[in-house]
């Protein structure tokens, strides 16, 4: 019998301008051991983000609005991994860019990352919620439950697969972590061959550091890639910014909170440079470098509100990453996740990735635009004006961590 394994990744990115108020939920997260904290690896981290730039850049086509986000995928998969042996294994380690690091390690370090993460700044929202949802009659592997409980800190749940309700109970679970937004990532009826879903959710939400006037929003062009013009609500401020200029592109960093822990860091093609151009140079190597060359300028931004989201299956991604016999039933190895003599053929069905983003003065889809124009003549003297009026490029990363948790691309924010 082939077995099914479900690897769902609901993901929630939320860079709004409210405060943190009432009503958000955050999964409950303990403390670590000071061995796991003081063992922590940011270089692991790096590698997370250069599998991240690999995915974004195998799923990225021409002239689409995406965003994806590397922590949640690779968390999702690294769950997976612990039931993952011999040749499976090891196509999992490199497309993840894990390779040589060892299992025990890497699950520490993931568990001190949820728990940075988490606890990360008191103004900034983020939950990062894992859960697994079992069969009733299968026997999974006790050593394989505890790990993904203990370092994942996930949730553990049988369910009867043949109910109809069964969907919708998961489904209330990711509704739950997501404050709404995303309601579901599992479509009934469920496939009567699958055996677990592994589940992971992130829901960020944060306020800018320096928040943008509502009274300066005004109606600005924004060229689409193909030369055509669309109008959008285009947000504006001045001050001092942390900003860097290449051969290439300009970039920003627009922080959130009082500590400015976390950041949306945005880069804009020059003029003649097309943002895939741009993309082609995402890496972890050059991603380091660019941001150790940041430095703080004086000058104007604007930015355009943008409302996104973002749906697609990695199975095609992943596979021309180098994990294509994780989804073969006939090659696919997840024996770590059953108790000995029970596995069956166990391969990975399907993995699933949704993500969504709002970005505006006050965190609502119907705030009132007032057009106000803003006179070019009064402004002062600026290191830069940067405008971004053309597709751009964003992430929004933890810069006590490393840790990118989600990147993206507007094409058109309209």
């Amino acid at each position: 019998m082939k077995r099914r394994l479900a690897v769902l990744v609901g993901v929630l990115g939320m860079a709004a301008l409210l405060l943190m108020g009432a009503g958000c939920k955050k999964t409950d997260i303990s403390k670590p051991d000071a061995e796991v904290l003081n063992a922590f690896d940011a270089d692991m981290v790096e590698k997370s983000n250069d599998f991240g730039f690999n995915l974004y850049k195998n799923l990225a086509l021409e002239n689409e609005n995406m965003m994806i986000s590397p922590v949640s995928v690779s968390l999702a998969m690294e769950m997976a991994y612990n039931g993952a042996a011999g040749a499976t294994r090891e196509a999992m380690a490199k497309a993840l860019n894990i390779q040589g690091i060892d299992v025990e390690q890497l699950n520490k370090n993931n568990r001190a990352l949820i728990y940075f993460l988490t606890t990360a700044a008191p103004e900034v929202n983020l939950n990062i919620a894992n859960s697994i949802w079992m069969v009733e009659d299968f026997k999974f592997s006790e050593v394989f439950l505890e790990t993904v409980q203990d370092s994942y800190q996930a949730e553990a749940k049988k369910l009867d697969f043949t109910d109809p309700k069964s969907a919708e109970v998961i489904n209330k679970w990711v509704k739950d972590q997501t404050q709404g937004t995303i309601d579901q990532i599992v479509t009934p009826p469920i496939d009567p061959e699958t055996i677990m879903f592994l589940i992971n959710a992130v829901y960020f939400k944060g306020a800018w550091t320096s928040p943008f006037e509502k009274e300066l929003t005004t109606d600005q062009p924004f060229k689409l890639a193909d030369g055509q013009t669309v109008t959008v609500p285009t947000m504006y401020q001045s001050g001092s910014f942390d900003y860097l200029k290449s051969a290439d592109f300009q970039a920003l960093r627009l922080p959130y909170g009082e500590d400015e822990q976390i950041a949306m860091m945005l880069f804009l093609p020059n003029e003649g440079v097309s943002l895939e151009e741009f993309q082609k140079q995402l890496n972890g190597d050059n991603w380091s470098k660019w941001i150790s060359l940041f430095e703080q300028k004086e000058g104007s931004l604007m930015l355009p509100k943008f409302t996104m989201a973002y749906e697609k299956s990695l199975n095609q991604p992943l596979t021309e990453l180098g994990m294509g016999n994780a989804f073969d039933a006939g090659k696919a190895d997840f024996s770590g996740l059953a108790e000995d003599g029970t596995a069956g053929n166990i391969y990975i069905s399907e993995v699933k990735h949704k993500t969504f983003i709002e970005v505006d003065e006050v965190g609502t889809e119907a705030a009132a635009v007032t057009s106000v124009e803003v006179g070019v003549t009064s402004m002062p003297a600026y290191d830069f004006e940067l405008n971004f009026d053309r597709p751009f490029f964003y992430a929004i990363q933890d810069s006590e961590s490393g840790a990118i948790i989600f990147i993206g691309a507007v094409f058109d924010p309209s």
